[in-house]
């Protein structure tokens, strides 16, 4: 298991540059640059070349890639970029003079905090729901948890967002309809203080994970249900309960933690998506989260932090694959990493 582990972390490097080259050289082909314009007025043909000169985007696009992996001073040129090998993920071109390490940093862990609720509720949610649903095969529940199910991955959070903040923030006033009850510092960079962990925290919580676990919750169920259904038909629950096992220890112990890999499946681009930003959702509730930056920065063709969000996405994607496929190992014994 360690050598695998190692191997998988070492595989790392070449996947994350060659998805770097990828976007590098795709958000350059896309029509437009991020000096065309300012605001409403489009700017003189000698204002955008010497602005392009200054972030380097007159050089040839191999030289760019370059300057943007080892930095300006490894390459003999004067430049503000240190190299992605430094951590240093450029300059923002929308937020003249800010390095995008520094956007990330500021928005990252109220994303990230975000995101970990709303997984947390999905599976919360989810399993139970799709355990008894699958239990109770047929019955008013079964049915009553399949139609929750399909309702909720019918509604996108475009709709259910808005109907939250009516409901339960304007009408009712149960719930703050904007904003994050934790501010920075944070514990190991993402992780609220204790200090933050009050009430308020969890009322500034509720509705935007809400709107975003519900759906992912449902997933979950519907995953749940149909591998519990075909586990629990399985020879060697028969033969549990021929021993006399109780109902609760064949479900708990041996049916549902087989059925869990399907729902372990999608939890690796489920989390990674969740914690590094909604757009929608952090739109609507008024949360400074990575999600925003990184739309606003498509439509500004803002390079750097289009570079540096998709590569910090990718990379907890990957992290939270390798997790997925070490639980594999774990839910069962029959699969083994040599």
């Amino acid at each position: 298991m360690i050598s695998y582990i190692i191997r998988r972390l070492l595989g790392f490097i070449p996947v994350l540059l060659g998805i770097a080259l990828f976007t590098f050289v795709l958000v350059r082909v896309i029509p437009g640059g991020p000096f065309d314009t300012a605001g409403d007025r489009t700017l003189p043909p000698q204002v955008v070349a010497n602005i392009n000169a200054k972030y380097h985007l007159d050089w040839p696009m191999w030289k760019q890639f370059a300057s943007y992996l080892v930095g300006d001073d490894i390459l003999g040129e004067e430049g503000i970029s240190r190299g992605l090998i430094r951590g240093d993920f450029g300059i923002s071109t929308q937020y003249r003079g800010q390095p995008v390490s520094e956007i990330i940093a500021d928005t990252f862990p109220t994303s990230a905090q975000l995101g970990i609720m709303s997984v947390a509720l999905a599976l919360l949610m989810g399993i139970p729901l799709g355990t008894i649903a699958a239990l109770r095969q047929n019955s008013a529940v079964d049915y009553a948890a399949t139609f929750s199910a399909v309702f909720f991955l019918s509604v996108p959070n475009l709709v259910l967002a808005p109907l939250l903040v009516w409901m339960f923030g304007l009408k009712w006033k149960l719930f703050p309809v904007a904003g994050w009850g934790a501010k920075p510092p944070f514990l190991f960079g993402s992780l609220p203080q204790l200090s933050d962990l009050n009430l308020d925290y969890f009322r500034y919580a509720a509705l935007p994970v809400f709107a975003l676990g519900t759906s992912a919750a449902a997933s979950i169920a519907r995953l749940t249900r149909g591998s519990l259904l075909q586990v629990i038909n399985q020879d060697y629950i028969r033969t549990a309960r021929a021993k006399g096992l109780a109902e609760r220890t064949i479900v708990v112990v041996h049916a549902l933690k087989n059925s869990l890999i399907p729902v372990v499946t999608i939890l690796g681009p489920l989390f990674a998506t969740l914690v590094t930003g909604t757009f929608i959702v952090e739109s609507i509730f008024g949360i400074n989260g990575m999600g925003r930056h990184f739309v606003n920065s498509v439509g500004n063709r803002d390079y750097p932090i289009l570079l540096g969000v998709t590569l910090l996405f990718s990379f907890v994607l990957i992290v939270a694959n390798l997790v997925v496929d070490i639980t594999y190992a774990l839910l069962d014994p029959r699969i083994r990493y040599d």
